[in-house]
């Protein structure tokens, strides 16, 4: 029997209220579908008329369960098998420390609770350790980074999405040579388990895996003399230059600092 979409069970849906953009369903497909009859264990915040929780519990199976923040203590009434029900803000600290401890890792977390950028921020701070590795975190709405009535606006460096940008630059910390550069870039244990970000409409999506070391090698014979552009001639000809120059140098504070401590 064919399992059906997301989009296909969320069309076909007569019970609690949900609230969706359209275009979500296939992004859902694409990183939720190899979770379908697993034992996982998810996390929503913003559960909001418990519509959302029904979905995904008829999308996974019987095997899934569910997590949910919400700051509405109605909420709690959608408590059920498989479904726990967490009462707090998602941008209070001390709630969200202590649910960290409280809660097992995670193969998925969706934010999709109160869309401003210290919701966003600090749910993200606190909770994304908590996604298993090859887990995903993702963080919906994010066109509110753009609304100045969610503390966003375009281009604003403390908005979620301008902040993710800049954790594009932590993906490429090894191919980074120079070291005042590399102080610019975040490197700490969540920038290191950070493995993809991925940008769409409305959504950021980060996938949980610490990053290898990157490496590369050649396999097979060379056939031709390889070309390098003039522009890269000139710029190696310039780094061996200024790495003889530092060698130089060094060999000099060597020699005139020989037996001093």
């Amino acid at each position: 029997m064919k399992t059906k979409t997301i989009r296909e069970l969320f069309y076909d849906h007569n019970g609690n209220l949900i609230h969706k953009w359209d275009h979500y369903f296939d992004i859902y497909e694409k990183y939720f579908s190899k979770y379908q009859g697993k034992e996982i264990n998810m996390l929503e915040i913003g559960i909001s008329h418990g519509g959302s929780l029904q979905l995904w519990k008829k999308y996974f199976g019987d095997k899934v369960h569910i997590h949910a923040i919400d700051i509405n203590p109605e909420c709690k009434k959608f408590e059920e098998e498989n479904v726990t029900v967490y009462i707090g803000s998602q941008n209070e600290e001390v709630f969200l420390s202590d649910l960290a401890r409280t809660l097992p890792e995670m193969d998925i977390i969706i934010d999709d609770g109160g869309h401003t950028m210290s919701q966003q921020l600090v749910s993200f701070e606190y909770l994304y350790l908590k996604v298993k590795e090859g887990g995903v975190y993702i963080v919906e709405d994010t066109h509110t980074s753009y609304w100045t009535e969610f503390h966003g606006g375009l281009r604003n460096p403390e908005s979620f999405i301008e902040r993710s940008k800049r954790l594009i630059d932590s993906l490429y910390d090894n191919h980074i040579h120079d070291d005042n550069d590399k102080k610019k870039v975040a490197v700490n244990e969540i920038t290191s388990h950070i493995n993809g970000i991925s940008f769409y409409d409305s959504m950021v999506v980060f996938e949980k895996e610490k990053r290898k070391k990157p490496f590369h090698i050649q396999v097979g014979n060379e056939t031709i003399t390889p070309y390098i552009p003039t522009e890269l001639k000139k710029e190696t000809l310039l780094s061996r230059m200024k790495s003889v120059f530092k060698e130089k140098k060094k060999h000099s504070f060597d020699l005139n600092n020989h037996g001093k401590i």
